[in-house]
């Protein structure tokens, strides 16, 4: 059985996504403790809200290198919409930097007529990599839902995985290298496409191991 931690560093509620992981077979828990990142089978990192207090609790917390040294060592990671941002160096949002696990910055919409910020509600992905775990037993272009005003704009585009569409700006909707994944929008609200792409991550984390 996949054991799944899922990162508790006060930032979301925590208890949707589990309840997507168990779902699709997994055992979940809820921690933050370094410990329980390095025993699990795969790490799930959700969160709702800024940039600088999630980045703050990570570290208030001593989870910063865990976390690192678990995706090195080549655990299946998953990151979900604030858990996506903070893989990166920094954010227009704040002044706190990072993880830095995936180079490049978060950014904020462009205004233009008629844009809603936050982007809130569903829309449509458009696969960069069709290959990708996540994506197996999908529709093309399925809707999912998202809650962002700010958006992840990666140095090497290969590690586009997705891409969506707000007014007239296209920006990352997915990002995957190897055993780490993010997105950032939210799939434990995306009925059925985002049950299916919770059980594709179990399903892959049952392969790696």
């Amino acid at each position: 059985m996949v054991s799944i931690a899922v990162i508790d560093y006060d930032m979301g509620n925590l208890h949707s996504a589990c309840k997507g992981l168990e779902n699709a077979g997994a055992t979940t828990k809820i921690t933050d403790q370094p410990e329980d990142l390095e025993t699990a089978t795969a790490i799930v990192l959700p969160g709702v809200g800024s940039f600088d207090p999630a980045m703050q609790h990570l570290r208030s917390r001593h989870l910063e290198e865990p976390i690192k040294n678990a995706i090195a060592s080549g655990k299946p990671f998953l990151g979900i919409c604030l858990g996506l941002q903070i893989l990166f160096d920094g954010s227009e949002e704040g002044v706190e930097k990072g993880l830095g696990i995936i180079p490049g910055m978060v950014r904020k919409f462009k205004s233009e007529p008629n844009l809603t910020i936050p982007h809130m509600g569903w829309n449509q992905l458009e696969f960069s990599q069709k290959n990708c775990p996540l994506w197996q037993h999908l529709p093309v272009d399925p809707y999912v839902y998202f809650v962002h005003s700010y958006y992840v704009d990666p140095v090497a585009p290969d590690v586009v995985s997705a891409t969506t569409t707000h007014g007239s700006q296209t920006v990352t909707a997915a990002i995957a290298i190897n055993n780490l994944m993010a997105v950032q929008f939210h799939p434990e609200k995306s009925s059925d496409h985002g049950l299916q792409i919770l059980s594709n991550f179990v399903k892959f984390a049952q392969k790696v191991n």
